[in-house]
């Protein structure tokens, strides 16, 4: 069996085909698609779950082509699937448009893409038009303006119903209509501040091109979410959506048990199985449990190198960061005590909803759960209705998204934590009043995620952080002094200022929190942790011990 490479980054069909890169069959997405026969097929599924792969394969299938593109398609699954479904194979004109690159910081840069992309598809599309030469001359001066860039905003508003109904004549069939990250441009809109003008604009691309449309023979769209409430589909009754949730579609994104067993096959690598289950499984579509395609293609190939190679988190949902952080900025303390919940391997319930809309984003923190569900973030565990309300039951997939939890989102809540105005706190540490001290930790706690489970390491670093803007004074962590390190030593460059000697422990039950500073407070003293500020000529040192047990926190002073 001769050997391939694997398809890391490769999304283009045709490419993948003829350089002989290994490929799992999803070509039965196209018998789905004609036996279900919807007019509109939105696809909504995590960043990086192969949607993109998935178009261009249908775009070589359904285009009518001067090439060959059946040859694609030898020895692929359709194939088999009877002269029905084979009839449809080069019939149609298609129009393939990405909005992925009109993700730009301002409006007007984000139009001038559009208008190339758009451009792009009228060129592709010229050979048929110029040989065909059944358009009127208006007809063909259009064409000619939007394939140079020379249309006007008017132009550009139905320009994919208007290039449908020109490949329509041309051709004498209608057009399959191609649209990729739909909701990308959204997003992007949204947190870059044009959202209305981006809304106007693509409402009206949208609803020229797929509601009413007689130049259409049937619509495919992707994205990360379903946004409806906008008016984007308004009165699209032809519309079938296919989300996360549908058990329809839902072996055609991520791969499943058996594709991941074919892979690890292939390249002798089945003692790797256990591994990848753990890290890259766990997502939940419809009721077809799929791993992440791009992890495991990017595991594997590292084992292809090294067998012994570690698991490493390759996939970051970047299409939905900026959602997720800013709904993270402004959760409150429940929200982070369930992150915590999930970060330890628990369960959280939440109403789930399917119609996102980004004007009311703020509205209710449970489109926070919302976002993280539909991105790949959660993973249903099971479903439950209360009246006209779908609960979800939901947990963290597997090991890579449990990553970036404790990178990503736990580092965006320490940064809200870092913008905190904490003089309070070293006022009180160098003025010796041990009850503000301890009152500040406390509640500083509560605001932060664990997942040590509440080992001395992460109150060392808790504090540490809280302390590494303290004015002028130096912090020092666990530096040797005496005969043994103090956790934390705070000092004034001058030795005619205050140094403070910080010491540590954690308690098993709050009862125990005096006596774990007292513990403390005595440590400092028998291993003589002030002879080294002593020797340097510090005369004014302050020694706390410091008590932790969870959220809750005491402070003595010796």
């Amino acid at each position: 069996m001769r050997w391939k490479p694997l398809p890391v980054g490769v999304d283009d069909f045709e490419k993948l085909i003829h350089e002989q890169y290994f490929y799992i069959d999803k070509t039965l997405l196209i018998k789905d698609l004609l036996d279900m026969k919807g007019e509109v097929n939105l696809f909504t599924r995590p960043h990086r779950f192969g949607k993109t792969l998935n178009m261009s394969m249908l775009r070589y299938f359904f285009e009518k082509s001067s090439r060959d593109t059946a040859a694609l398609f030898q020895g692929l699954k359709i194939m088999e699937a009877g002269e029905h479904y084979l009839s449809h194979m080069g019939k149609y004109p298609v129009i393939s448009l990405s909005l992925k690159s009109m993700k730009q910081p301002t409006y007007q840069l984000s139009f001038e893409m559009m208008k190339k992309t758009v451009s792009e598809e009228f060129l592709r599309h010229w050979p048929v038009v110029e040989h065909s030469r059944k358009l009127t001359e208006a007809q063909r001066e259009r064409f000619l303006r939007l394939r140079d860039l020379g249309g006007i905003a008017a132009d550009y508003a139905d320009a994919l119903k208007f290039l449908s109904e020109c490949l329509h004549i041309c051709c004498e069939e209608k057009a399959v209509i191609l649209i990729d990250e739909y909701d990308a441009l959204l997003a992007n809109s949204y947190f870059c501040g044009f959202y209305d003008e981006t809304i106007s604009f693509i409402r009206s691309l949208f609803e020229s091109a797929l509601k009413t449309n007689e130049h259409l023979a049937f619509a495919v769209v992707t994205g990360c979410l379903r946004i409806s409430k906008e008016s984007i589909f308004t009165g699209l009754n032809n519309l079938k959506m296919n989300s996360i949730t549908t058990e329809l579609y839902s072996e055609h994104f991520g791969f499943t048990q058996s594709e991941v067993d074919q892979i690890l096959s292939f390249y002798s690598l089945e003692k790797q199985r256990d591994l990848l289950r753990q890290w890259y499984d766990g997502y939940q579509f419809g009721f077809t449990e799929v791993y992440n395609p791009w992890s495991v293609i990017n595991y594997i190939e590292l084992c292809t190198q090294n067998e012994k190679a570690l698991p490493r988190p390759y996939w970051s949902n970047t299409s939905s960061n900026s959602i997720v952080r800013s709904l993270v900025e402004r959760a409150d303390l429940s929200v982070k005590q369930e992150i915590e919940s999930l970060i330890a391997g628990k369960t959280i319930t939440k109403p789930i909803h399917e119609d996102i809309t980004y004007e009311d984003i703020y509205s209710t923190q449970d489109n926070l759960w919302n976002f993280l569900f539909f991105t790949g973030y959660l993973k249903k565990i099971r479903e439950m209705q209360e009246g006209e309300t779908i609960y979800m039951e939901m947990a963290i997939p597997n090991r890579e998204v449990l990553y970036i939890y404790k990178t990503t989102v736990l580092r965006w809540f320490e940064e809200q934590t870092e913008k905190k105005e904490l003089s309070p706190l070293y006022e009180s540490i160098l003025n010796g009043d041990t009850e503000k001290m301890a009152r500040i930790l406390s509640e500083n706690l509560m605001e932060t995620i664990s997942f040590y489970d509440y080992q001395e390491n992460y109150y060392h670093g808790f504090l540490a952080g809280m302390l590494k803007n303290i004015g002028n004074y130096i912090v020092l962590s666990n530096r040797e002094s005496g005969t043994g390190r103090p956790d934390i030593l705070l000092k004034y460059p001058s030795v005619r200022g205050k140094a403070v000697i910080l010491e540590l422990k954690v308690s098993g039950t709050y009862q125990g929190l005096e006596e774990k500073c007292d513990e403390a407070l005595r440590q400092i003293e028998e291993r003589n942790y002030a002879a080294e500020l002593n020797a340097e000529g510090y005369q004014d040192i302050l020694k706390y011990g410091v008590a932790f047990y969870r959220k809750e926190c005491m402070v003595k002073r010796g």
